[in-house]
């Protein structure tokens, strides 16, 4: 039931429009359920932070027939994960080693993943996309979520739902009006995030370089490098009392074949900083209402799993929740089943992404114990082999999700 203004209702209302949002959108329309997703935009062209492919996302594209369609929009795919150090090159993951027939893994720009979860979506008429549309709040009665406020153009209005989905990211208002508090688990570092050109001949690939305290990222795009480099927190003003000189120079010395590129960043509004942090819900649900990706769980850029943790939750969130939503029988069991099924794999992620931060990344960065390469890279240069281990959690994960066959 649909009208411009006023209140309108679905079976289930989504609350952003990003990888596990439209993802959990996606599945749903393909099992009958009648989906709204809603997004504060009206497109998907923005800087984002991530654009990793992980090979459990591909296996989930053949696994629902839309692999060959999916590889034919433009991507790199990286095999290897480096990190070059004073002493030389080291290999932290050999994506060779996956398991399945996805060795790889790909970096997309993320509003051409977004844009393709979308139109596979459209093929079902039970699936609608209100872009230009910010959800704003929840609504209750009698203790129970029924639905969504949001905002566009015309005014506020309702949508009433049987089950309402806050996928709307880590500052989620959907998350905060319900009364969710998530448990801060900390960073002690950000990220300066900017973009250099790329030139034919430049070595491609992801690449970390370690030298002297300082830990730069180059991640390879289709036109440029998105590059990253690391702070101890609130560290960024600090690198600006230096001033652009001396953070081009920095730049030039960690990587050279970038030395004639660094006058890009012409000014500080070309640097943005991400505030690192990691989070969790104690619980990620309240009667009508569920929380997944972001919106659940905050996680650290390294390794860049956070997609892919986003995605996992939303197939599992559809193989336990289609049927019920279809039938018109969901109730709090089911989800206390997607949190019990996605907490397992989320808290050992975060758990290792604190172990790397605090014992290895924010004491390099603070100029803490330096050494000209850590032990591990020298163990698994060693031993290729374990490669493999830091491979498969980066490109698959801990738990990876296969849709159900109701799902495919």
């Amino acid at each position: 039931m649909w009208g411009k203004v006023g209140t309108s209702r679905t079976t289930c209302a989504i609350a952003g429009a990003g990888p596990a949002g439209l993802m959990l959108g996606m599945l749903l329309a393909r099992a009958g359920v009648e989906t709204v997703v809603l997004e504060k935009h009206s497109d998907f062209l923005r800087d984002f932070r991530g654009d990793t492919v992980h090979a459990s996302t591909h296996r989930l594209m053949e696994e629902l027939g839309l692999q060959e369609k999916f590889l034919k929009l433009a991507h790199q795919k990286i095999y290897r994960l480096q990190v070059v150090t004073d002493e030389g090159n080291f290999t932290l993951a050999d994506f060779s080693r996956l398991p399945g027939r996805t060795k790889h893994i790909t970096f997309l720009p993320q509003w051409d993943f977004l844009n393709f979860l979308v139109e596979e979506a459209d093929r079902f008429p039970n699936f609608r996309l209100l872009r230009n549309s910010e959800a704003v709040g929840a609504i209750e009665e009698n203790g129970r979520v029924t639905g969504l406020r949001y905002r566009d153009a015309e005014g506020e209005h309702e949508l009433r739902a049987d089950l309402t989905v806050a996928a709307d990211g880590r500052r989620s208002a959907l998350r905060r009006s319900a009364g969710l508090r998530p448990e801060v688990l900390g960073s002690g570092m950000d990220i300066l995030w900017f973009q250099l050109s790329k030139k034919e001949g430049d070595p491609g690939g992801m690449v970390g370089r370690l030298s002297d305290g300082k830990l730069l990222v180059r991640i390879e795009r289709q036109t440029h490098w998105q590059t990253a480099y690391t702070v101890r927190k609130g560290g960024y003003e600090e690198v600006q009392a230096r001033g652009l000189d001396w953070f081009r120079e920095t730049l030039s010395e960690l990587t050279p074949f970038l030395a004639d590129r660094v006058h890009e960043v012409r000014s500080w509004d070309d640097v943005k900083v991400l505030d690192i942090q990691i989070d969790r819900l104690p619980r990620w649900w309240r009667p009508g209402l569920l929380c997944i990706g972001d919106a659940a769980h905050t996680m650290s850029p390294i390794m860049g799993v956070g997609i892919n943790l986003a995605v996992q939750d939303a197939v599992a969130a559809a193989n336990i929740l289609a049927g019920p939503l279809a039938s018109g029988t969901v109730t709090e069991e089911h989800l206390q089943r997607v949190q019990k099924r996605r907490t397992p794999p989320t808290v050992a992620t975060q758990r290792l992404q604190r172990f790397l931060q605090t014992r290895f990344l924010e004491p390099w960065v603070r100029g803490e114990g330096k050494a000209p390469t850590p032990v591990v890279l020298r163990i698994l240069k060693r031993l290729p082999a374990l490669q493999a281990g830091p491979a498969r959690t980066i490109g698959v994960g801990l738990r990876p999700e296969h849709p159900i066959p109701e799902l495919r």
